[in-house]
């Protein structure tokens, strides 16, 4: 049977062969992760119905499109557990950096958003943040079609390149994706700096998720470019490395990113009357000043034993009398007046 699957589908050698398990568990951990993401966009679409808080409210559209290129990068595995051939090649250099720069683009937009929001500013709107997500991931797209298009009208270069050449061309072609994630790390950092402590919590969620992600790339590029080589497993590991470091980074996305910031949401929605996210834990200044005058007249007034009272006119205008010591006068009811009084008061 083994022979047989080998002759009759040489491509998909990596389904049939008992050694290779790895392409079995991620096969199964890219499919696990398709279905939640699935779920995790209709749970997004739920509750973007209920928050009430425009600020919070602004960045979903972004993070919808995030998951959607999470979804992608699991539907993208299967082309790294198929053996590597004409239809696989222009898929997988293109969608690999197109859908890594999408996500780290839509990062780097939350991240800019919270830079304002943390020092207590404005948030974006729902439109400039998704602008500047899909905008910045669109030079990536552009480098991607031109290689893949270059490749392919010089009659399938791909087959006639060493292994070397190959993954030299992969790494290279990731430079801006690379760039993505040290932007979208320095800029997350400067969310820690600022009084609003309540949105500093979706910027450590996009500081550790960066974080981890520079760490998975250094390991897979490493092992692509000089492990391989050196234990002499090349190519037979390279389409390996790259995969795993694929579905990796893609649940930590949905781990590190995705389920905290839907906790938190969730939590909103809850709240019957939803707290402003932007109110900062800092009493502001003018209200500081107007509290602690109206405290210092209070003691004053209190102080002195007197009150203030304030009449009516027949035409409905306050007029306000003169203070009165409470403790020494009293006041004469207005029913007890002659008409002579009453006017002359």
């Amino acid at each position: 049977m083994y022979e047989d699957c080998v002759e009759s589908t040489k491509d998909y050698y990596l389904f049939c062969d008992n050694e290779g398990s790895w392409g079995i568990v991620l096969e199964a951990l890219a499919a696990i992760g398709i279905v939640v993401t699935i779920l995790l966009l209709l749970a997004f679409l739920f509750l973007m119905r209920k928050v009430q808080d425009c600020s919070q409210w602004n960045v979903l559209p972004t993070q919808f499109v995030f998951l959607l290129g999470v979804l992608g990068l699991f539907g993208l595995a299967f082309a790294f557990i198929i053996q590597f051939n004409e239809q696989t090649a222009p898929v997988r250099y293109f969608l690999f950096g197109v859908l890594f720069a999408l996500c780290f683009s839509c990062l780097l937009a939350h991240a800019s958003n919270l830079v304002k929001l943390v020092r207590g500013g404005v948030s974006f709107s729902w439109t400039t943040i998704l602008c500047i997500a899909v905008g910045v991931s669109l030079l990536q797209t552009i480098i991607a079609i031109e290689y893949v298009t270059l490749m392919m009208t010089r009659g399938m270069m791909f087959e006639h390149m060493t292994p070397y050449q190959l993954n030299v061309d992969f790494v290279v072609l990731l430079v801006y994706v690379l760039l993505l994630m040290a932007l979208t790390f320095f800029i997350s950092k400067a969310t820690f700096c600022g009084p609003c402590e309540n949105w500093k919590q979706h910027g450590r969620l996009i500081f550790v998720t960066v974080l981890i992600s520079i760490i998975i790339w250094v390991v897979w590029i490493s092992m692509l470019m000089r492990g391989n080589p050196q234990l002499q497993r090349q190519p037979q590991w390279d389409d390996a490395v790259i995969c795993i470091g694929l579905v990796t980074n893609a649940w930590v996305f949905l781990l590190l990113y995705i389920i905290p910031e839907l906790c938190i949401l969730y939590r909103s929605c809850r709240q019957d009357c939803p707290a402003q996210i932007n109110t900062c834990g800092a009493v502001p200044v003018y209200q500081r000043t107007f509290r602690s005058e109206n405290q210092e007249l209070s003691r004053a007034r209190d102080s002195d034993g007197a009150e203030e009272d304030v009449a009516l006119t027949s035409f409905g205008s306050p007029i306000q009398l003169q203070t009165v010591d409470t403790t020494q006068e009293y006041l004469i009811p207005r029913a007890t007046l002659s008409p002579q009084q009453d006017a002359g008061v």
